[in-house]
């Protein structure tokens, strides 16, 4: 089984909560992608599920700036 080997931590956000203002897009593109809701509003939606190490920084800055305090970074 192959594939990309992740870093030990997965990244979690709450749809719910989410406000969709992008700042996690803008701080880790590789991890996060904001989609428009046809009738409502955007939200993020985890691409990266287990980033690798190298985006680990990414992630967390990422968690730290985002508005409304919604991403998580768990370890496994």
């Amino acid at each position: 089984m192959g594939g990309q080997r992740g870093s030990g931590v997965r990244v979690v956000v709450d749809p719910d909560l989410c406000g969709g203002h992008g700042v996690c897009q803008t701080e880790a593109p590789e991890i996060f992608r904001v989609v428009d809701q046809p009738g409502g509003y955007a939200h993020v939606e985890v691409i990266l599920e287990r980033p690798p190490a190298e985006l680990l920084d990414k992630a967390r800055a990422a968690a730290r700036h985002c508005p409304n305090r919604v991403i998580a970074i768990v370890e496994d």
